[in-house]
């Protein structure tokens, strides 16, 4: 690590790479949404990092699943120290979204040390669930719950059917992802953040991005958008109507998702999201159920941590979020 040397690269050069959110294709989709992307490779170790002006002189510089080879907790800072002479002189920190798995999510809040600090809200959720692939259709559904099976096979009995979508139908699945933001109390981007997702992936063989949409009598009831990026894949955002729930269409998208991964040569499939763990009490424990009985394996991950560049505005920030945070998840609901 000493003498190390953060190099620029092009943004293609992230692209051959398994981690969704650290490719050349996540940086130009955020870059049309007021990011700045930065392309460095560090010992050899390609890194995203997306730039963003804050109000009042301020800025943050995001690492997004980054960097994806783990760096020993000691020498971290180094490595955090030897970014900011390539980045804007009016970052006031770092915030690296780190992918690295850990035991548990309890071991989360004091995984690294000072001048690091747990960034008070996770950009991206810490805690998922993958499938792997490498076993045959019928071996990856023997893994699942039983009811989750069941709900697979009830959804083609009630008429549900699921076909590949294109960028036309994008506004019709926009319109039952709003209506499913505002029965679940999530927060969405515009329509035309979605339709960059979709158009920078027809840009390129890798990654690759899908909307499979359910069908019942001629009726989309509910759509997911799927990425899939060598070897990996993963569902980013899933829509669904109110009605029609019982005839189970989320169950066969997700079955008909992982089979089209699969077939797309695909290892692992990363549903994307849920609760640390099971808790009845916890507002999304019918997602850590839904994605849980895929079967597949639960992955905690280390989360969201900052390093202070100018550790006076950095205070002034944290508080900040800190009050916003606390007003989105306690006050507003």
């Amino acid at each position: 690590m000493p003498g190390a040397m953060m190099e620029t690269v092009s943004l293609d050069e992230l692209d051959g790479y398994d981690n969704l959110l650290q490719s050349g294709y996540w940086g130009r989709v955020k870059e049309s949404f007021g990011w700045t992307p930065f392309a460095f490779s560090f010992n050899d170790q390609p890194l995203l990092v997306l730039v963003r002006r804050l109000p009042f002189g301020q800025g943050i510089a995001y690492v997004p699943h980054g960097p994806v080879n783990e760096v020993e907790p000691h020498f971290f800072a180094l490595f955090a120290r030897n970014m900011i002479p390539s980045l804007p002189d009016y970052v006031s920190f770092i915030r690296f979204d780190l992918p690295w798995q850990i035991s548990a999510a309890e071991e989360r809040k004091g995984y690294l040390k000072s001048p690091f600090k747990k960034a008070p809200v996770d950009v991206q959720p810490p805690d998922t669930v993958v499938l792997s692939l490498k076993e045959s259709e019928e071996d990856i559904l023997a893994g699942m719950k039983k009811k989750t099976r069941y709900n697979i096979r009830l959804a083609g009995k009630k008429g549900v059917s699921v076909r590949s979508g294109s960028i036309k139908d994008l506004e019709t699945w926009y319109d039952i992802y709003r209506e499913t933001a505002g029965r679940d109390g999530i927060s969405i981007h515009s329509l035309d953040y979605y339709r960059r997702v979709f158009q920078e992936g027809l840009k390129r063989k890798n990654p690759s991005v899908r909307l499979l949409l359910a069908e019942l009598e001629g009726e989309v009831i509910a759509g997911n958008i799927v990425v899939l990026h060598g070897k990996s894949s993963t569902y980013l955002y899933g829509a669904s109507r109110s009605v029609h729930r019982n005839c189970m269409p989320t169950y066969l998208l997700q079955w008909e998702a992982i089979r089209l991964a699969k077939q797309h040569g695909c290892e692992s499939y990363d549903l994307y999201g849920i609760p640390p763990y099971e808790d009845e009490d916890h507002p999304m424990s019918g997602l850590y159920r839904f994605k849980t009985g895929f079967g597949g394996r639960i992955i905690n991950r280390a989360g969201c941590w900052d390093f202070p560049v100018r550790p006076g505005a950095y205070t002034l920030y944290r508080a900040a979020e800190k009050a916003r945070n606390f007003y989105y998840k306690r006050l507003r609901r």
